[in-house]
């Protein structure tokens, strides 16, 4: 059973950056496919970048050549640094963690079995 608590949310000036932090127990992210979701009010929860271990990072065309996915696997953490943020990047980020690795980093929420409790950022303008 893998457990996942995501942290490093906050408030934010456009512009501005974060790191959020994934930290995974009861598995590793060489084990998993792992993906960062958002979710904003009133809207369902979307892609927003992820990779399977030895493959390239994927990323939502929204986000690219702003926000970048690591781990560290050393602690079994996984990061998701956001740079140049827009009040539209406002949301609950999710971190998520899909065992079955033969689909390769899916975009759907559907295929993620593992969840952390979520962690809101807010970009003002």
């Amino acid at each position: 059973q893998v457990q996942l608590v995501e942290s490093g949310g906050g408030l934010v000036q456009a512009g501005g950056s974060l790191r959020l932090s994934c930290a995974a127990s009861g598995g590793t992210f060489s084990r998993v496919a792992m993906g960062w979701f958002r979710q904003a009010p009133g809207k369902d929860r979307a892609f927003v970048a992820g990779f399977t271990w030895g493959n390239s990072p994927k990323s939502a065309d929204s986000v690219k050549g702003r926000f970048t996915i690591s781990t560290n696997n050393a602690r079994n953490t996984a990061y998701l640094q956001l740079n140049s943020l827009k009040p539209e990047d406002t949301a609950v980020y999710y971190c998520a963690a899909d065992a079955d690795l033969y689909r390769g980093t899916s975009t759907s929420p559907a295929d993620y079995e593992y969840w952390g409790q979520g962690t809101q950022v807010t970009v003002s303008s």
